[in-house]
């Protein structure tokens, strides 16, 4: 979980400093991101979307899809959202300050909005569009994309159903060949 939540803020083999099991978090994040950006199911949903977003489109989908994984927790977990997330949180937060500064300040970001568990909510949703909308100074126009959330909901719903059985699959093959990969490393 962990090697998975700070894969984004490492960059190339930086991560050779961190244990076997953080690395293969970061190795299965990655495998997830190019499983997901050449899935067709992800490029019709990107297709759906208004051309203004231009190449922000990846990013918006990869927002919804979380919207709908949360939305929809108890259908993939028998661990409730809120029992999850508290769970998140209070190992993140033990574990802080020997994660990269990037990861530390969304942490606390991620903490104070209680982001995963408001993933949930289309309000939740908006306002993570908003901040990344400010965090490209306007460029995105990524807080107009909740119209097409609310526009495009069903049809988006069951682009997202169908990939994620097909990223739960693809996952749980690869964490196999990693997991087989460090036992005979061992």
């Amino acid at each position: 979980m962990i090697g998975n939540f700070i894969a984004d803020h490492i960059r190339g083999n930086n991560y050779e400093g961190f244990s076997k099991e953080i690395q293969q978090g970061i190795f299965l994040h990655r495998e997830i991101d190019t499983f997901t950006d050449a899935h067709k199911i992800v490029r019709k949903s990107k297709r759906r979307l208004h051309k203004r977003y231009r190449h922000y489109d990846g990013v918006i989908i990869d927002i919804f899809y979380d919207y709908f994984l949360a939305k929809n927790w108890a259908d993939y977990s028998d661990v409730s959202l809120d029992v999850y997330t508290k769970s998140v949180y209070k190992l993140f937060s033990k574990i802080s300050d020997d994660l990269p500064v990037k990861s530390q300040n969304f942490i606390k970001y991620m903490i104070e909005y209680n982001i995963l568990f408001n993933y949930q909510y289309k309000d939740g949703i908006a306002k993570v569009l908003n901040g990344m909308n400010t965090r490209t100074k306007g460029k995105s126009q990524m807080n107009l994309a909740i119209e097409d959330l609310r526009l495009l909901e069903d049809e988006l719903q069951e682009d997202f159903t169908l990939f994620f059985k097909d990223l739960i699959e693809h996952t749980n093959k690869k964490f196999k060949e990693l997991t087989d990969i460090q036992y005979k490393n061992k």
